[in-house]
């Protein structure tokens, strides 16, 4: 039987009007003062509310989890009041939303962390790259390494955000294990030098990871949850010497906790699909939850996908930011808007919600 992009999906309790995922993407346009949702944002996921799925961008778990200004966060009222607004206007228009839940990591600027402090990780392994503070783009700060004593803090933090997400009314949460971000930081061995329970052996390396799904599972029902993983991106100087070791077995113990779904990046974040050898089938078929296929995807490749059985549902970050009604310009094979890059990250309503739809 021919699957199509445009049936309906059940994924756990929830019937996605398709098979089409709107991908997380971070936009810097939170309010200022409190790194709340807001009304625009709102305006901009409603938008797109076509689409079966909608993972809202990366919101920090904390302030120490942030690594960008004007990101927003999920551990305030003011910031739960925020994200409400954004899944009222969603469901209004019939749409489905998660959150993805987020800790940078080393990926940060001691501007954006807690007094001032160096940002956290395994390691005190420093990443090249830079991020976007108040000021413009700045050096990623040398990061410390994390104490043992802190970890169960770190945990609590993520089940608090997950708590959070549940009453700011998202129909599920995404635990963000990819992009060389704090949990990814701990299952590859390249950012990764601990010699406690958290480091060396994949089953170590993968132990963070599994903890904090553990806490997000003690507020929410498993088919709500899912986990983002991105094996071998480079992004943020990541590497490993055996990812399909480790992330095979991070899927293996993700699939016993029956979680909804598994987004997985295949090949480099906003990059080639074929940075690197991976057997993508292998988690596909380990995960009997549903599997949603990201990076780089067009109309053509997301239907031979999903009628190989490769996987259930198909995520689009870039199209969506220039084409709200992307669900419908797939299904016309209508010609897609450009991006405007000068403003996709921290402008204001010009590049995005004032796209064009085809009927506008």
């Amino acid at each position: 039987m021919t699957v199509s992009l445009f049936e309906p999906f059940r994924l756990g309790d929830l019937t996605l009007a398709n098979r089409i995922v709107m991908a997380p993407l971070t936009r810097r346009r939170a309010t200022h003062e409190t790194n709340a949702a807001n009304a625009l944002m709102a305006e901009h996921y409603r938008q797109r509310a076509s689409a079966g799925l909608i993972i809202a961008e990366a919101s920090q778990i904390s302030q120490q989890g942030q690594g960008y200004a004007y990101t927003p966060g999920i551990y305030s009222p003011e910031q739960v009041a925020g994200w409400r607004q954004v899944t009222e206007a969603v469901h209004a228009a019939g749409g489905r939303i998660v959150l993805q839940l987020w800790h940078v990591g080393r990926v940060s600027h001691v501007s954006l962390q807690p007094g001032g402090g160096a940002p956290v990780a395994p390691s005190a392994i420093a990443t090249t790259k830079q991020v976007a503070i108040e000021t413009g783009a700045a050096d990623c700060s040398a990061p410390r390494a994390l104490e043992l004593g802190e970890i169960p803090g770190l945990i609590a933090d993520y089940r608090k955000a997950a708590r959070n997400a549940k009453e700011a009314g998202f129909d599920g949460v995404e635990v963000h294990c990819a992009n060389g971000y704090l949990i990814d930081e701990f299952l590859r061995d390249g950012s990764n030098k601990r010699e406690d329970a958290y480091g060396g052996a994949p089953q170590n390396r993968a132990r963070f990871g599994l903890e904090v799904v553990d806490a997000v599972l003690a507020e929410w029902d498993a088919s709500r949850v899912g986990v983002r993983i991105s094996p071998v991106s480079p992004v943020y100087d990541m590497s490993d010497s055996d990812p399909q070791s480790v992330f095979g077995y991070f899927v293996e113990r993700l699939a016993e906790r029956k979680l909804g779904f598994l987004h997985v990046i295949e090949g480099a974040t906003q990059g080639p699909r074929d940075v690197a050898p991976f057997d993508y089938l292998a988690l596909r078929k380990s995960f009997p939850g549903a599997y949603i296929a990201n990076n780089a995807y067009t109309l053509e490749l997301a239907q031979e996908t999903l009628a190989s059985g490769r996987a259930d549902l198909i995520a689009f970050g870039r199209p969506f930011i220039s084409n709200p009604d992307l669900v419908e310009r797939l299904r016309r094979r209508a010609p897609l808007a450009d991006v405007d890059f000068e403003t996709v990250y921290g402008a204001g309503a010009k590049g995005y919600t004032d796209y064009p739809t085809l009927t506008a």
